[in-house]
Parts: structure tokens; C-alpha cells; sequence
């Protein structure tokens, strides 16, 4: 079978990537050092990789077994085609999990807040990215990975500040929640918590008082 070569220039220097279905996993490591031409070039071809192909996200997952209707995650991502790209910037970070989709493409994913705070927000301050938009995106980014690493998100008001943040990161992009609908729960979660608590007070009077 033919190998194909992919050359990926990178600061006056070239990093070779090979793509066999038929090179065995042991030989992994051996073919991601192929890229470790020095620590600078391959910090910022991570970083110009990601600042393309990467993204930055605030999830939002409805919760019932959570003290707050809503549970809130900070994700690093990136999805590709080319798992060895992917298998690189995950030993290069040292963190995150690697999975492949029905359609063919890998998913790398960092949704640890640990692993984000000590690895993933320092490598990108140690390498920084291009464009704009995505300078934009991290700089938010980290705001709410402070304010959820400060617990400040386990408060109405948290939230509200984390999605005011978060409207401007990806240009607003699609969700699945909109702010409306995230705010919304919690005033039913506070009708509910009343109405459970009048029931319970009406039933500690029924049983001091015994029934009619």
C-alpha cells in the first residue's frame, strides 16, 4: 500500500506526517516523534492547527440529580481526519481523551477542568494564536474557567455572568439551550422547592395537630 505524505512547513521547518491504515499502533510513539522537531516549532504548529481547526466551548447539560438545574462544563476541542495530528497535540498536552465518529472523523477533547486550568490555558499562553477571533474566544474562555474554578457558577448570578460572557464566544453560535430557557429553570426549580416545602409544613401540621 502507498504511503501518502503529508509535508506540514511550520516556521522554516518541515514536519513530515505519514497516514498507512497498515503501520501497527506499537508503532505509534516512534511515528509522532517524527513531528518533535523542537519544542517552539511544535508548540506553534499546535497553535496555528488549533487556532483553525479548534474551539473553545461552555456547555450547558439539564440536570435532576444536580443541586442547580444545570450542570456547566469548559471544553477544549478539535476534530480532524487525521487521527496522528490528533494523537500528537494529545501527548503534547498530556491530557484529554481521543475518539473516532461514525463519519470518519477524530475528536479530541479536553472537558477536564483540572487538566484545562493546568495544561490546556497555559500551553495556548505560552503559544498564542493568530487570529482574532479565536485570541477573543480564549481570553472568554478563560473568564468563565476562573469564575467555574471559583465555584461562582453554583449561583444564579454565576450563571447569568458565565452566559453573558459566553454570548460573544464562537460569534454566538448555535445552542442547544438557549439564555432564556437556562434562566427559566430556575425560577421553576424555585416554585417547585416552594411547593415542596408548603407540603412538607402542611404535613408536619396535619401530624402535630392529628388528622380531622
Amino acid at each position: 500500500m502507498l504511503e501518502t505524505l503529508l509535508y506540514l512547513t511550520i516556521l522554516g521547518c518541515t514536519v513530515v506526517h505519514m497516514s498507512e491504515n497498515s503501520i501497527s499502533a506499537d508503532n505509534q510513539q516512534e511515528r509522532l516523534s517524527r513531528f518533535k522537531t523542537g519544542p517552539s516549532e511544535l508548540g506553534y504548529y499546535i497553535a496555528g492547527f488549533t487556532d483553525g481547526e479548534g474551539s473553545f466551548n461552555i456547555s450547558f447539560r439539564r440536570r435532576r440529580d444536580y443541586r442547580l438545574p444545570w450542570k456547566i462544563s469548559a471544553c477544549f476541542n478539535i476534530s480532524q481526519k487525521e487521527e496522528e495530528i490528533l494523537l500528537l497535540v494529545q501527548q503534547e498536552l498530556g491530557c484529554g481523551t481521543l475518539r473516532s465518529r461514525p463519519d470518519g472523523i477524530w475528536y479530541y477533547e479536553v472537558n477536564t477542568l483540572r487538566d484545562i486550568q493546568e495544561r490546556v490555558i497555559p500551553y495556548f499562553e505560552r503559544f498564542p494564536f493568530l487570529s482574532e477571533k479565536k485570541k477573543r474566544d480564549f481570553i472568554l474562555f478563560q473568564k468563565i474557567v476562573t469564575l467555574l474554578a471559583s465555584k461562582s457558577h453554583l449561583s444564579q448570578d454565576g450563571i447569568k455572568s458565565i452566559l453573558e460572557i459566553r454570548r460573544v464566544m464562537n460569534n454566538g453560535g448555535k445552542r442547544k439551550f438557549s439564555e432564556n430557557v437556562i434562566l427559566s429553570a430556575f425560577k421553576k426549580e424555585s416554585s417547585e422547592t416552594i411547593r415542596q416545602t408548603s407540603a412538607s409544613v402542611d404535613e408536619d401540621i396535619v401530624r402535630s395537630h392529628g388528622r380531622p
